[in-house]
């Protein structure tokens, strides 16, 4: 997993116990957790003074805090990272949630983008949270060819072909006519000069790479250069992003209160915010599971949520996916759920038939 936060002070055993008693119950049960609590269930052979004397020092330390209105604690995002970082122990995937992913991840899906509904249908299905799906950035994807095609005497329209099989179409403007020879050319120019080169790596030197270009092929070319980013770069991410799961979440007991369900809407309709932070998810290392938590979260309207995500590979592309929920949350569920169907998908995406 990616730690966000690796300073936190270390705790004895008696007050890490404690900790992940205080955070499994308040997960289970989504109340402030007492003392009383915690010695009848978790049976530490020690009294509840003891163990109040103990969550006084994890509140004083910043772990856990008391709400107003009870006498209980519940974990503060600063006592969820030191149980996910070093408490938590990840769960086994059921039987029954391993055949269904399993099943439903099936060689009779053709369209990838169908796939990609699958899988974010599957991590909300399976979570109860909100699922998240990011398509393959085609900023690292390698291009394989280029294809020119006139639509009228001045549009043109342009299919990239990415080295993994993703393809990317777009309408070009240009102010005078075109002779058919010419596309071709210049059609044929790029694709010698551009073959096997990232898209990010076009952006940055495709006006060197073209500047030896005949007179003739010029026009076309210098409409290139000028649409270099609109051509080799996707600046649509919202249309990039699979959201599914609102149903699934708003039956956690957080959603009881009307407010927050206006809040996870805001949060869906304003998919930036999601994108994001989803972005960071391989920032550290992209074998890893990436836990954000609350205040962790840049944007304030994810201050009362989690992100887990984790990235998958479609041949030279990554893509993201992941969870988004409240952060009393099931981690040690939800960490090997994302890591199971991400590594599915990219082991799935290598089909030939992908």
């Amino acid at each position: 997993m990616t730690l966000i936060n690796q300073n936190i002070e270390d705790l004895n055993d008696r007050e890490k116990n404690i900790l992940r008693s205080i955070v499994q119950q308040f997960i289970l049960t989504a109340s402030p957790v007492g003392s009383r609590n915690i010695t009848k269930k978790y049976h530490m052979g020690i009294s509840p003074a003891t163990v109040r004397n103990i969550m006084a020092d994890l509140e004083d330390s910043g772990f856990i805090n008391h709400p107003h209105t009870s006498a209980g604690r519940v974990p503060t995002d600063k006592g969820y990272r030191y149980y996910v970082d070093s408490l938590m122990e990840l769960k086994h995937l059921k039987n029954s949630e391993k055949g269904l992913i399993d099943k439903s991840l099936t060689k009779e899906i053709l369209d990838t983008e169908e796939l990609f509904r699958v899988a974010s249908a599957l991590l909300s299905t399976i979570t109860k949270q909100l699922a998240c799906v990011t398509y393959p950035d085609i900023d690292s994807g390698i291009f394989e060819k280029l294809q020119i095609v006139s639509l009228t005497s001045t549009r043109l329209m342009v299919v990239i072909s990415i080295k993994s099989g993703l393809v990317r179409t777009i309408t070009l403007e240009i102010t005078s006519d075109i002779k058919e020879s010419h596309l071709e050319s210049v059609q044929n120019l790029l694709n010698e000069r551009l073959v096997g080169l990232r898209l990010s790596d076009i952006r940055m030197t495709l006006k060197d790479r073209l500047k030896d270009a005949e007179e003739i092929q010029k026009p076309i070319i210098r409409l290139f250069i000028d649409s270099v980013d609109k051509v080799f770069k996707d600046d649509r991410k919202t249309e990039n992003l699979i959201l599914m799961g609102a149903r699934n979440v708003i039956k956690q007991p957080e959603f009881e209160n009307p407010e927050n369900i206006e809040g996870i809407i805001e949060l869906m309709e304003n998919k930036d915010i999601i994108i994001h932070i989803m972005e960071k998810t391989g920032e550290i290392n992209h074998d890893d599971v990436y836990i954000s938590i609350g205040s962790e979260n840049e944007d304030i309207k994810m201050k009362d949520y989690s992100l887990i995500s984790k990235e998958y590979e479609f041949g030279d592309t990554i893509g993201t996916l992941g969870i988004v929920g409240p952060k009393r949350m099931e981690y040690s569920k939800v960490v090997t759920i994302v890591d199971y169907i991400a590594k599915m998908l990219s082991e799935f995406l290598k089909s030939p038939t992908k």
